[in-house]
């Protein structure tokens, strides 16, 4: 692994991220999107668990993700206001930890976060280039106005995302450094969608999911979202 931040670029942040919206379709395809709804199943490595799972997305800033294990189901939702969560051992719902829910409302974003990022306070920055396996890939640096950042690592031949890069609080409220890989990019109507996301904590694998459906359009209510 090699960080070279001081390579000269020809193309900057605003060109990289023109290139990353044509690659997954185009503007006009990704405007068109209201909602997004993904099933698949999830391996949590570490914990040697598995199931079910089923993500809704709904432009620009709501998400709930129903998760099955052991027969259980576990929520987490947010409501572009609210991020609230089933509590797996009591079965009751309640809003999540400030931390958390910054975090999953920071997940919530949709395209927009690519399409008019500035409406979200959020600019990019082209601040290098890193080898991995021997490929270059864009480091592209997501900002907040709050200050966090998460940083993107772009495939310079498809321009679509292979990694991004970013801190958050595990199951017990320590600071890891989390790394998702984007794989299996399949034409869904259009737009290109990973079908395999790996999650990594600290450079240990923490979970493999696997997209089995995606559907976009699915007229999602906003109460879908809201805490029950």
């Amino acid at each position: 692994l090699t960080l070279q931040p001081s390579l000269s670029f020809s193309q900057s942040a605003e060109d990289i991220l023109e290139k990353m919206i044509d690659a997954q379709g185009g503007r006009i395809a990704l405007e068109k999107i209201q909602d997004t709804v993904l099933t698949g199943y999830m391996e949590m490595v570490q914990m040697g668990l598995g199931g079910s799972l089923k993500t809704y997305q709904k432009e620009p800033n709501k998400l709930r993700m129903d998760a099955t294990v052991q027969g259980a189901v576990v929520i987490q939702s947010f409501d572009g206001e609210t991020a609230w969560m089933t509590n797996p051992m009591t079965g009751l719902t309640e809003e999540m930890p400030p931390v958390m829910s910054e975090d999953f409302g920071r997940s919530a974003l949709g395209n927009g976060a690519l399409l008019d990022p500035g409406k979200f306070g959020i600019t990019y920055i082209l601040t290098g280039k890193e080898l991995l396996e021997g490929k270059e890939y864009f480091v592209l640096s997501q900002n907040f106005s709050d200050g966090f950042k998460a940083i993107f690592l772009i495939d310079p031949e498809t321009y679509l995302m292979y990694k991004t890069k970013t801190t958050s609080k595990n199951e017990v409220g320590k600071e890891v450094d989390v790394e998702t890989v984007f794989t299996d990019y399949k034409n869904i109507e259009g737009l290109l969608v990973a079908h395999t996301l790996i999650t990594y904590q600290d450079g240990r694998e923490f979970m493999k999911m696997t997209i089995t459906k995606v559907e976009f359009n699915t007229g999602l209510e906003d109460t879908w979202f809201n805490l029950k």
